[in-house]
Order: structure tokens, then C-alpha cells, then sequence
């Protein structure tokens, strides 16, 4: 008798629902990419997988992209867009599908991966002299449009030519923009300065 009254105990404390995670009070779901599916909580973000696990925890600093009329953050090539503010001025990098940030925020923009590439603006910092007065190093800042791979090493320049960009949250309003995008393999569209579209096909 004691057997059985301990089994129904047991039988009792099991959720006759089946289910072993609830994640309630969600604002938006996402369509899967990357196997990984974007839910929202008031304005931060976090992922899970198609078991429906949460895989990575709400955060605030994932980056959206606008698909069909929603605004929702993306993986790709097992990489997803954040954003980190320094100094007021926003900076990009990626984190992988674990959540861990493995290319630290350091562009002035960036695109998603698109089979293993993105497009990023380089950041270069330039010395030009000091002053012996202040005791201060006059510098200079480019951007150059480059190609990126998933660790987050130069590929390829899309731009040859550095632009000039001043280095404070009162003159960067906004990041930069883009004005390269992948056509398809190896294949880019480049806007010149002549504001005329060039077209680059990249050695592999």
C-alpha cells in the first residue's frame, strides 16, 4: 500500500500539461533565421530556439532590421547585429548564436551577415602631430566601406579613398550610411563619388 500511495504522489506532481518552459507576457515573435527566433519584452530582446528554449536572455543592445512592415533583430552566418554608445557616438559589432559578443562594437555601421560576409565602416584613427602645449595628440578620423568576415578580419576595401568624419556625439547625429551592398557572390554594388553606381567583382 505504501508503494502505491508514494506513485500516486509522483503522478500527481507531474504537469499533466507536458509542457517544461513557459515564456509569457511576449510583445512580438519572429520567424526563425538561423534556426533562432527574436521575442520581445517591452524593448528588449532575446532568442530561442526551435524547441522553443530560451537560448539567449533579454537584452537590450541587439540591433533590428526591417522585414515586410516589423522591425525585429536577425540572425545570419550564426551572427546578429549590437549597437554599444560610447561617448554618444553609437558603435557596431556582433554576437554569436550563444549570445557571446565575438566582434566587439568598434564600427560606425554595419550590415547583417549574408552568407558569411558583412559590410562594416572601418574606423582609422589618424595622428597628425602634437601639441607640446596641451600635451595632446592632434588626430584626424576616416571610414573606409569594407567586407568583413564571421571573425570580424578585413577581406576586402570597397572604398580606396578614406572619408573624413569628425569624432563627436554633436557633429554624429546618426551612423554613417552604407552605400555599398552585396548583388551576390563576391559581387558589389559601390556608390561613387562621381554619385554613379560601380560594380566590383571580388577575388575569392
Amino acid at each position: 500500500m505504501k508503494r502505491i500511495a508514494i506513485l500516486c504522489v509522483l503522478i500527481l506532481l507531474i504537469p499533466l500539461s507536458g509542457f517544461t518552459q513557459a515564456i509569457e507576457n511576449i510583445d512580438f515573435i519572429s520567424p526563425y533565421n538561423d534556426g533562432l527566433a527574436a521575442i520581445k519584452k517591452g524593448n528588449q530582446w532575446a532568442f530561442i530556439n526551435q524547441e522553443g528554449t530560451l537560448v539567449i536572455d533579454f537584452r537590450d543592445d541587439v540591433v533590428t532590421t526591417t522585414i515586410e512592415n516589423d522591425s525585429y533583430p536577425i540572425f545570419n552566418s550564426e551572427r546578429c547585429l549590437i549597437a554599444e554608445k560610447k561617448e554618444g557616438i553609437t558603435y557596431f559589432g556582433y554576437i554569436d548564436t550563444s549570445g557571446k559578443t565575438v566582434i566587439e562594437p568598434q564600427f560606425l555601421n554595419a550590415t547583417n551577415f549574408n552568407d558569411n560576409v558583412a559590410i562594416v565602416l572601418e574606423l582609422k584613427k589618424q595622428i597628425l602631430g602634437s601639441n607640446d602645449i596641451f600635451k595632446k595628440q592632434q588626430v584626424a578620423y576616416n571610414y573606409f566601406q569594407v567586407v568583413i568576415n564571421t571573425k570580424g578580419e578585413i577581406l576586402h576595401y570597397l572604398t580606396q579613398e578614406p572619408i573624413r568624419i569628425t569624432l563627436h556625439k554633436d557633429f554624429i547625429k546618426q551612423p554613417p550610411k552604407i552605400t555599398s551592398r552585396l548583388l551576390s557572390e563576391n559581387t558589389y554594388a559601390v556608390w561613387s563619388k562621381e554619385k554613379k553606381w560601380e560594380i566590383k567583382v571580388l577575388p575569392q
